[in-house]
């Protein structure tokens, strides 16, 4: 009796990683073998037929080249060592992240004093900083003592970072951020 659904032709299993052995879609390819010498262009086949008598795989090093590149390898180790150097290439790179500092415009010298080596803390790790300045009441009337504080972030962070955006009100707040150099 026939299956009650027509059925679907499978797609062939997604590749992660280079072609290698029979599933070279090329008919000829330029053949380094283990030594790294070049055997010159040959059909796929015999390429193939070659990397097994030696115990190897044919792998597919560059294959957008004109004949595709390949090479007598054992696919196993490959792909672990690929994989090895995608982590530690991972692990070297440093994401910058935005940290922020709040501030009031009536802040004392102390308090300004903690912020501060905290900001220097940050730049020197190569993460940007946004120093927000929060206005509650009436200090809404009263813009520039806030933007006096700044000012003096500004100075004191001059020589280590550079102002990304310059400080601007937005709302009950007025923010600036600054970048390492």
């Amino acid at each position: 009796m026939p299956p009650p659904y027509p059925r679907r032709p499978q797609a062939p299993p997604q590749f992660s990683g280079p072609r290698y052995n029979e599933f070279i879609q090329s008919p000829k390819v330029r053949v380094i073998d283990e030594n790294g010498e070049n055997l010159g262009v040959m059909y796929t086949k015999e390429a193939f037929e070659q990397a097994q008598s030696v115990g190897l795989d044919l792998v597919e090093i560059s294959p957008n080249a004109d004949p595709p590149v390949a090479k007598f390898l054992d696919i196993g180790r490959y792909k672990y060592e690929a994989q090895k150097k995608a982590a530690e290439q991972r692990k070297k790179q440093k994401t910058q992240e935005i940290k922020e500092i709040k501030m009031r415009p009536n802040i004392d010298d102390h308090d300004y004093d903690v912020k501060m080596r905290k900001v220097f803390e940050f730049l020197e790790e190569g993460d940007k900083v946004k120093v927000t300045m929060r206005f509650r009441g009436r200090e809404m009337a009263h813009g520039e003592l806030g933007m006096a504080v700044l000012r003096r972030v500004q100075e004191q962070t001059a020589e280590m970072a550079k102002i990304e955006a310059h400080p601007r009100m937005e709302g009950r707040q007025m923010l600036m951020v600054l970048a390492p150099k």
